[in-house]
């Protein structure tokens, strides 16, 4: 805008204004010349000095500054950042810069995607011991043909359904009291009342079915379409079957971990492992936390959508991060200055600050950009260019001087 306002300028003025474009962009103290300059014509061609003045006495001080202190930025310029480099007086002990080409992208490369695996997940049946809460459904016959206390087997037998387990782990059952059941198998609460019946009954035969098993249940949260408590009582449960019976996740795949919790550890698992091959079975009493992964990146200065983002996909290359933000700003950006900062631990577990730098105005960056990977926490920054930062200056100076040259005209 700055650059269109000046071709509508009187010729002197200009003049002026060329002046401040090439010695601006070029060196802070040929700035101040200009300034000193631009004053002195003033004076000559009378442009309202009350006004124009103070924004040239303004330029001179932010030439004195070094500009960047007081111009408004998103970060450091491209050669700010390659000085404090090259005499390592980066942030704490300084960091390494990388300029990313053919020889030096090798061990930044992103991995090549996994073949898909041929494993089946085990499934296990694991011991189901009863706990407070669980509901079952008893069954109880006499082998007496009539006059028995208990139906005989042949009609059924005697039903008492939905059996809670108390508090106190105990069950109350008609002729057979209140034995303790908590911590037990099926077979073994079986085994107990048909040794409380037998003085009672001929022969009795018990049967114990699990209706409604706390004890067998696993619970899923998180991430997913319809969390709730599910059951094992028709088979085993793998985590996909857990979540798949939830709904579902409702993030990308890359983006969800999946912690199962059962008593004795926790363990967290990748989603996209899981579907890859690595599926696990579920214990009973187990807990299925679905939730989101912390993966994401930051984008930084002259790009299209600047911002906290998530990775585009398991194994993102910078081409894909800038992809996802808008790729590089036309109007602003320098394609010079192409940096990602890290921050890693070293082999002595000290924090290692690298930064990468790519020159997209080399074709072969796109195929470098392709090739080299982001890591979660990485942060993308696009440099603006020169001629940008002029404007941020100048236009302020363009305006004051055409309210000078229309308070002349009066």
């Amino acid at each position: 805008m700055a650059l269109c306002v000046l071709l509508l300028l009187p010729s002197r003025i200009i003049v002026i204004s060329r002046l401040v474009l090439l010695f601006v962009v070029s060196w802070p103290s040929a700035t101040r010349a200009a300034c000193r300059f631009l004053m002195g014509r003033a004076r000559r061609i009378g442009v309202a000095r009350r006004i124009l003045w103070p924004s040239l006495w303004l330029c001179t001080a932010i030439s004195q500054s070094g500009c960047g202190s007081v111009l408004s930025g998103a970060g450091p310029a491209a050669h700010h950042i390659v000085a404090q480099a090259e005499a390592g007086s980066g942030v704490g002990s300084g960091y390494t810069l990388v300029s990313l080409s053919a020889e030096t992208i090798g061990r930044y490369m992103r991995m090549p995607n996994a073949a898909p695996s041929q494993r089946v997940s085990p499934t296990a049946v694991g011991e189901v011991r009863l706990i407070p809460g669980d509901v079952l459904t008893v069954t109880i016959s006499d082998s007496a043909a009539e006059g028995g206390l208990f139906a005989p087997l042949s009609q059924g037998g005697t039903v008492f359904d939905r059996v809670r387990v108390d508090a106190q782990g105990r069950i109350s059952l008609p002729y057979v009291g209140r034995p303790p059941v908590a911590g037990l198998t099926l077979f073994q609460v079986e085994h107990a009342i048909r040794e409380r019946v037998r003085r009672l009954a001929s022969d009795p035969q018990v049967r114990v079915q699990l209706e409604g098993d706390l004890s067998g249940s696993v619970l899923v949260a998180g991430a997913v379409h319809a969390p709730g408590r599910f059951s094992t009582l028709q088979g085993p449960l793998t985590l996909l079957d857990a979540i798949n019976m939830a709904g579902g996740v409702t993030l990308e795949p890359h983006l969800t971990t999946v912690v199962l919790r059962t008593g004795d550890a926790a363990h967290s698992f990748s989603y996209s492992a899981l579907l890859a091959g690595e599926n696990q079975p579920v214990p009973a009493r187990s807990e299925i936390i679905v939730e989101r992964a912390r993966k994401r990146f930051v984008a930084m200065g002259a790009v299209g959508r600047p911002g906290l983002m998530d990775l585009p996909s398991d194994n993102p290359s910078l081409l894909e991060a800038l992809g996802a933000v808008g790729w590089l700003n036309e109007r602003t950006a320098d394609p010079r200055g192409v940096f990602v900062f890290r921050l890693e631990a070293g082999q002595d577990e000290k924090p290692r600050a690298t930064v990468f730098r790519l020159d997209m105005r080399n074709p072969a960056a796109f195929f470098l950009a392709r090739q080299f990977q982001i890591m979660p926490e990485d942060a993308v920054y696009v440099t603006h260019a020169s001629t940008h930062e002029f404007q941020k200056l100048i236009a302020p100076i363009v305006q004051v001087m055409v309210l000078g040259q229309n308070l002349n005209g009066f």
